[in-house]
């Protein structure tokens, strides 16, 4: 039936089931199955990791709403479906509708747009567990229409993403910093469906490259995602080869009257081709995954190339559609454009820079040394020319937004002399904001690690702790569980922003947590020591919290930081450095390192084993 699908929900009707419908003696006709013929050759091993059943999460709640509904709270967010008990009479019609979020106390799914959400049963009379089986939802809330007295207890929602291992965890003093932690993991469990998904609960669903790069990064912290992304890369080198080398806006390509339905190559989108592989190979230190994902680059370098020389070879990317800083909050001209307010060329030649400087470091590691040489020239071009066109000479910069300088000072653009100039109007944004961000989807994943790595951690922990709009603490305080689309998904009053893009379960600002696990819990990796053989080890410990534990299982073992302050202003750390690795320890305080002394901003080389330092 229509209904059948992974938007509107599922059909099923239970009393025209046929008895033994699944044995070869039932009441069904089946012939028996014979070996393929022609076309069999073109099967081929799954290449990602099965999705599968991972956690099971009670009713934690029974509301009946002003609108006389019956609503039951999971208490989470989450992707999967509910399983019941049936005990109705055979032929009763069950509706369960599922929704993530109560307005005005109700029931609610007009932020899912078209998706209808709902799974419809007819009861077989017989008392079984029941389930859907051709669709999943995103849910936190189901109404439950049908049951005569339903028993919280005959219901249960089950979680469903791929079977990955969860490689790290961050804990701190500060429970609220705890959820958003966990806002994040559950961001990445409930759309890590095979594809890396926006959402999982409106009529969307999509495998957007762009949320995909931002939050791969984290993504390897939290879990093993190496055969993950691989599948992603696979398919998005297949999409490459029928668009020129272009990277469409998702991977897989929707299509509608088979054409696309979505364009191709917008900045920090496409560059997913560039950013994911190198990220995998720097995370799980595989010489030959990087090899079989190299073509990705590489189509899409040279697609860039291709359009510069088409464009006037100024070595900058000024054509296209872009989604730029995609919902910042700093686009003042014009409030209802969700491209932002830096100039979408300006982060177009900035990612054109930077995704051929990752093709000319993966092209160095593979030996293809004529290819690294030309893409390392090109890179260095586009970089010599984005600062002539968007800077003066003493390091003024025409796009006067945070963004602007976080992406500038991330993919170290400017020469090393203008970089002050840079951090100090960065801080002087801030400042002039109330301390708060205006960055969108380019911009947020970047801005506390610039701010750490140019040593205002401080400003980092600011950002971090602020519970007003816009800031992470504001979704934890208004009940989020996982993260959401827009900072401002739900207002102050608890009402929806808006529903027409406005999911509350999207990953990408969770990009949080990869600032989590590299400067509060201090576990950076080293790109010539890929595979976490070697780390450079910068735990910044931060006001607001009194102590924090990270842990990190990487492909070269378990590395594990703690800190916790005293009451005497002295920091205690302990660090876990895995069999035959080693760390570069540099703490923000003079300490000593297992009794020896360590001056504030050197570097002391860890070797495995267990260590202990205290910095005033």
């Amino acid at each position: 039936m229509g209904d059948n699908n992974i938007y509107d929900g599922e059909f099923y009707d239970g009393s025209k089931e046929i008895p033994g419908w699944n044995e070869k003696n039932g009441e069904a006709s089946w012939e028996d199955a014979v070996l393929a013929g022609e076309g069999k050759e073109k099967l081929s091993p799954r290449l990602s990791p099965p999705i599968t059943s991972q956690e099971t999460f009670p009713v934690a709640e029974v509301i009946h709403t002003p609108a006389g509904e019956t609503v039951f709270d999971f208490g989470q967010e989450v992707t999967g479906w509910v399983e019941f008990v049936n005990r109705a009479p055979k032929g009763a019609k069950l509706i369960i509708q599922h929704g993530e979020i109560l307005q005005e106390g109700n029931f609610y799914t007009e932020n899912l747009r078209s998706a209808k959400a709902t799974y419809t049963y007819i009861s077989s009379g017989k008392e079984e567990t029941v389930r859907p089986y051709t669709t999943y939802f995103g849910f936190r809330y189901i109404k439950v229409e049908g049951f005569d007295n339903p028993n919280p207890a005959d219901f249960i929602a089950r979680v469903i993403h791929s079977d990955l291992e969860r490689t790290g965890s961050v804990k701190t003093s500060n429970e609220k910093i705890n959820r958003l932690f966990l806002n994040a993991l559950w961001g990445q469990k409930g759309n890590f469906l095979d594809v890396p998904t926006d959402c999982p609960q409106r009529d969307e669903r999509m495998g957007w490259t762009g949320d995909a790069q931002a939050f791969c990064g984290t993504a390897g912290f939290n879990m093993d995602t190496a055969a993950f992304y691989a599948k992603y890369i696979h398919d998005m080198i297949l999409e490459q080869k029928a668009q020129d080398g272009a990277v469409p806006h998702v991977i897989p390509v929707i299509k509608k009257d088979g054409k696309p339905l979505l364009d191709s190559a917008s900045c920090a989108w496409a560059d997913a081709a560039a950013i994911i592989p190198w990220t995998s190979y720097v995370y799980s230190g595989d010489k030959e995954l990087l090899r079989k994902e190299y073509p990705a680059m590489k189509m899409w370098a040279d697609w860039l190339c291709r359009e510069d020389e088409k464009n006037g070879s100024k070595r900058l990317w000024l054509t296209g559609f872009h989604f730029a800083d995609w919902l910042s909050l700093d686009n003042y001209k014009d409030p209802k454009d969700c491209c932002g307010g830096t100039d979408r060329y300006y982060i177009a030649s900035a990612f054109y820079a930077y995704s051929t400087r990752l093709t000319a470091k993966a092209a160095a590691v593979l030996g293809y040394e004529e290819e690294a040489a030309f893409y390392g020239r090109r890179s260095e071009e586009v970089q010599e020319a984005f600062v002539k066109e968007f800077f003066t000479p003493t390091g003024r910069c025409a796009m006067n937004t945070q963004t602007a300088y976080v992406v500038a000072l991330y993919m170290d653009l400017v020469p090393r002399e203008m970089r002050p100039r840079l951090l100090k109007e960065l801080l002087r944004l801030l400042e002039e904001n109330n301390h708060h961000l205006t960055t969108g989807f380019v911009g947020t994943s970047y801005l506390c690690k610039v701010l750490s790595a140019c040593g205002q951690s401080e400003e980092a922990y600011r950002l971090l702790f602020n519970e007003d709009y816009p800031s992470w603490l504001y979704e934890v305080n208004m009940g989020a569980t996982t993260i959401w689309e827009r900072w401002n998904s739900v207002l102050p009053d608890g009402s929806i922003s808006d529903t027409g893009m406005n999911s509350l379960n999207h990953y990408t600002y969770g990009s949080i947590a990869e600032w989590m696990y590299r400067y509060l819990g201090g576990i950076n990796p080293i790109e010539e020591a890929p595979g976490f053989t070697a780390v450079e080890l910068t735990p910044q410990p931060g006001t607001g919290l009194d102590w924090a534990e990270v842990a990190y299982e990487s492909a070269a073992g378990r590395y594990e930081t703690r800190w916790e302050k005293a009451p005497d202003g002295s920091v205690s750390y302990t660090f876990t450095i895995p069999f035959g690795c080693l760390a570069k320890l540099t703490l923000p305080g003079d300490a000593t390192v297992d009794g020896a002394p360590l001056a504030a901003g050197e570097t002391l080389l860890l070797k495995a084993g267990r260590h202990t330092a205290v910095s005033k």
